[in-house]
């Protein structure tokens, strides 16, 4: 057959003219189409034997993602009650390289309340977040988990255990885990998922441990952080510059800053580089100690320390600045600032609310004015706690028009007002008379929802007990009540004072009883309110049983054992109240400067003037140096009853010994004795 010649009856047959082929094996024809589709069934016989038709589930999930994709939520309504927790959690899963459409979908889910989310739904999605390292989402879950579902940390962490090969997921998920227990406050919650990590033989990073660490000292665990960086180091842990910073804020904090230096310096031997937060937490260590002269020396040898790698920063100079006006060392302000100009630090906000309060705590108003025009001009605008700060210093200089000014000031600017802005507002208006105002106030802040404790309430029952508006007070105990606010030891230790001080001792013993019921321990301020009230009534033996129930639980206190001696004298029961001071002799350190002045005072009273000059002696002997108060106890005694030489004799012997003489005292009696020339030098 030639190859240019087609065949003409292969021809023929394919012609459109002639459809259909004839199989001359069977004598049958058949269509083209029909032998094209051969191959295609055929295809489908060899599938239909491999799978088997798509469960329902799957058909539901296949499109649960499709429109999923294009967020189109009205066709996921129509499909919400075929969800269940496994289906959703498949979904969760299978977007974790768009962790957003998984969040959006979670949150979908249940917001439609149709289906609450399950853990296992929860621990996918938080597998999702921290591989797509979006942990600020993942931390809030498990929160919402560990407060809102009330579950406990465990739980959550068997939940990710199960889901965590299922979900590829990585170690990073147990770091989030133990830092939302710390953020929401569950300390043993956090060391109980480190230790069960550890048993399950899962690997618990350097980070995990380090945050648990901060958050113990946050707490002022001082003595808990050491045990468990101890437990964490035996584990065969390598510190890392994170770990041994925490170590150097931890010797701070126990003022031991030779130890935190000597930290430092191992740093830098083990080839642990230390950062300007090492730095900044050894200054600060120093400046909280009083040490400014060491923390400017840090500070110059920074670059030294450091091989130059650190240099200081604003925090720096925050600190020192911050520790100088603890101290009222003003006259070292102007060359640190000028010291951070050498550096190229730009003052920031806590720079100047920590200048402007150190300023005015010292009754430099102008120039803390001055610094606020100052911060203005830069650029930088004034805070609450600049605000608030002015706002104090003003009420207790008596100021209340300057007050309300920047008071003004503060509203024009949009600075909104905080918690502790109304409270400065309502103390410094009631300590200044304006009560009426301060209620006002405290309206506004209720409005507003802006008061969240019970600090308000209490200026205001403080204040009102003082005052011995008793009824006012208790109108708002009544109003935090209202307000979803419960009375704390500072509510009933007001309201327990104010009826004491007014003699309605069984009024005092209710609030007492009222405290007790709902299981709020008594401390000894109120303990010793009680005493006091009881003596002044001349219950001194009621007095006296209660100081012996408290014995037996280790509570009374120096003034709470001055407080009875007092009340035995008041009664002119001298045997009692010297039984009592040897009973505190016995005791140890209970016996003070105000225990003697009583017991002085009481002898000098009763005319035992001689039995008074021996008691001060047997004082000074004892270590302790009398104060004004015994000099001008004495010194008026003496003057009243013995010649002029004793009295010249005794002020000697007090002055040598230490004792600072009461300038008017002094004036009024001894001067015009010693010939009627001016003293004042020796006073």
């Amino acid at each position: 057959m030639s190859l240019n010649k087609p065949n003409k009856k292969i021809l023929s047959n394919l012609s459109p003219k002639n459809p259909y082929h004839r199989n001359e094996d069977s004598g049958t024809e058949t269509s083209i189409a029909e032998r094209r589709s051969f191959p295609f069934i055929r295809g489908l016989h060899i599938v239909g034997k491999q799978f088997s038709c798509p469960s329902s589930e799957d058909i539901v999930f296949r499109a649960i993602c499709v429109n999923l994709r294009h967020r189109r939520w009205k066709f996921l309504e129509q499909v919400s009650p075929n969800l269940t927790n496994a289906l959703v959690t498949r979904v969760v899963r299978e977007f974790q390289n768009s962790p957003q459409l998984a969040l959006e979908f979670y949150n979908w889910v249940g917001n439609k309340k149709v289906l609450p989310n399950s853990l296992p739904s929860s621990c996918a999605l938080i597998h999702v977040l921290i591989k797509s390292r979006r942990f600020d989402d993942a931390l809030s879950l498990m929160e919402t988990l560990m407060h809102v579902n009330q579950m406990s940390p465990l739980q959550v962490l068997d939940g990710l255990v199960d889901s965590y090969d299922y979900c590829d997921s990585c170690p990073a998920v147990f770091d989030a885990l133990v830092r939302a227990c710390t953020q929401c406050g569950a300390t043993e919650g956090a060391y109980a998922v480190i230790r069960k990590l550890r048993m399950g033989g899962h690997f618990v990073s350097i980070h995990a441990w380090n945050n648990f660490l901060s958050h113990l000292l946050k707490l002022n665990e001082v003595g808990r952080f050491w045990n468990i960086y101890k437990e964490m180091i035996s584990y065969s842990y390598i510190a890392n510059v994170n770990t041994l910073n925490l170590v150097v804020y931890a010797l701070c904090k126990e003022c031991k800053l030779l130890e935190a230096i000597s930290i430092f310096y191992r740093m830098l031997k083990s080839g642990i580089w230390p950062n300007i937060v090492t730095i900044n937490m050894i200054i600060d260590g120093a400046c909280r100690m009083g040490d400014i002269e060491i923390a400017l020396k840090l500070v110059q040898k920074m670059g030294v320390m450091s091989w130059n790698s650190v240099s200081p920063n604003c925090v720096t100079f925050n600190s020192i600045i911050n520790g100088v006006c603890k101290l009222g060392e003003l006259t070292f302000l102007e060359g640190i600032r000028n010291d951070m100009i050498k550096e190229g630090v730009e003052p920031d906000v806590r720079t100047y609310a920590t200048l402007i309060d150190g300023y005015a705590r010292r009754g430099c108003l102008e120039e803390a004015l001055r610094l606020c025009d100052e911060m203005v001009e830069r650029g930088l605008m004034p805070n609450t706690v600049v605000y608030n700060s002015i706002l104090h210093w003003h009420y207790m200089e008596g100021d209340v028009g300057a007050a309300s000014l920047v008071l003004s000031d503060m509203i024009e600017k949009h600075v909104l007002p905080d918690q502790f802005t109304y409270c400065t507002l309502i103390r410094g208006l009631c300590t200044n008379g304006y009560v009426m105002q301060a209620f006002k106030f405290h309206s506004q802040a209720l409005e507003k929802k802006v008061i969240e404790d019970t600090f308000s309430h209490n200026i205001l029952i403080s204040y009102l007990c003082k005052s011995n508006n008793l009824s006012g007070a208790m109108q708002v105990v009544s109003s935090m009540f209202v307000h979803g606010l419960i009375p704390d030891m500072v509510t009933y230790g007001a309201l327990i004072d104010g009826y004491c001080k007014e003699g309605k001792i069984e009024s005092a013993v209710r609030v007492y009883d009222k405290m007790a019921k709902v299981e709020k321990t008594p401390n000894m301020v109120i303990y010793n309110t009680i005493i006091n009230g009881l003596c002044k009534e001349m219950s001194v033996n009621v007095a006296r049983q209660m100081i012996d129930s408290l014995k037996s639980m280790d509570l009374p206190d120096a003034v709470t054992y001055n407080t009875l001696i007092n009340g035995y004298c008041g009664c002119g029961y001298i045997d009692e109240a010297f039984a009592l001071f040897l009973e505190m002799r016995k005791v140890g350190r209970l016996v003070n400067i105000v225990t003697y002045n009583t017991l002085i005072n009481f002898l000098c009273k009763s005319g035992c003037i001689q039995q008074a000059k021996e008691l001060m002696k047997r004082m000074v002997l004892q270590g302790l140096v009398p104060d004004f108060i015994t000099y001008t106890t004495l010194i008026t005694c003496f003057a009243k009853n013995c010649s002029p030489e004793e009295v010249i004799e005794l002020h000697d012997y007090m002055v040598l010994k230490g004792v600072i003489p009461d300038r008017r005292t002094y004036l009024a009696i001894v001067s015009p004795l010693l010939g009627g020339e001016n003293q004042d030098a020796k006073v």
